[in-house]
């Protein structure tokens, strides 16, 4: 199969959760896998404690119940340790750019850690799947390495195949290139200014991409509406997307001296 072309590691992972709403579920296990540059891989798979009750349904789906994890760490016991892990590598996954990456992030804030990852290539396999064939994890791992895919939704089985299927469309696809920028290219469609993409870059501004506010730049919105600020800060947002609304307000206040808190 292709191998990718490493210039520093990069990290796929998968997250197993307690739901999928970024600002109130928990990870219940990880699975991070670190490619290097000189072909060695690292591991750092955990079970974790997610301070908050397991819904039956979701149970259901990736097999870890409130039993399963009660003695494991809680996230912010490893929060530092992982980061540090993760420094300086790119990151990659399946449903990574709208799923796990916000998620993960938002769990990263609410244990005191100031994550960023806006300097690394992020590989969205998922994305290159959709472009491609537009199939699941399952199907993805049936179709590109013709296998069945024992143990769904355990995370580290799941980022195990990612990885395959990302080496069988470098070795299917002429028009994919191995290099991790390009792929950061091609499996990202949009920027995104937060990572749960309530807002967007449309030419180089800010611009809300739900509700009332959708298409609007975000510094015309809170000239004409300041309320709609504060109630963004007292809403159900994640914490990642109140940080950055937070700098754009800041911002406006450096140009705009009279402009109120």
């Amino acid at each position: 199969m292709a191998q990718l072309a490493l210039k520093r590691s990069i990290i796929f992972f998968d997250l197993e959760t307690t739901g999928t709403d970024h600002a109130k579920d928990r990870i219940v296990e990880l699975a991070f896998v670190k490619l290097n540059p000189d072909g060695t891989r690292d591991k750092f798979v955990k079970r974790i404690n997610p301070g908050m009750p397991i819904p039956a349904e979701v149970t259901a789906i990736h097999g870890i119940s409130d039993e399963d994890v009660k003695d494991c760490p809680e996230f912010k016991h490893i929060a530092h340790q992982l980061y540090q892990w993760m420094k300086g590598c790119d990151m990659g996954g399946y449903n990574s750019s709208r799923f796990d990456i916000p998620l993960l992030a938002e769990e990263f804030l609410r244990a005191g850690v100031d994550v960023d990852f806006s300097e690394r290539h992020m590989i969205d396999v998922q994305q290159i799947f959709f472009k491609m064939e537009s199939r699941t994890l399952s199907a993805a791992y049936n179709f590109y390495c013709n296998k069945q895919l024992d143990n769904a939704h355990s995370a580290e089985a799941d980022i195990l195949a990612t990885i395959e299927v990302l080496e069988a469309q470098l070795e299917r696809y002429n028009n994919l290139t191995n290099e991790v920028q390009a792929l950061h290219s091609f499996s990202n469609t949009d920027e995104y200014v937060d990572y749960a993409r309530r807002m967007v870059l449309k030419d180089g501004h800010p611009v809300f991409n739900f509700g009332k506010n959708k298409g609007r730049k975000v510094e015309d919105v809170f000239t004409s509406e300041p309320q709609y600020y504060d109630w963004m800060m007292q809403a159900d947002f994640s914490l990642h997307t109140k940080q950055k609304i937070s700098e754009i307000l800041n911002k406006m206040k450096l140009k705009k001296p009279g402009m109120r808190a």
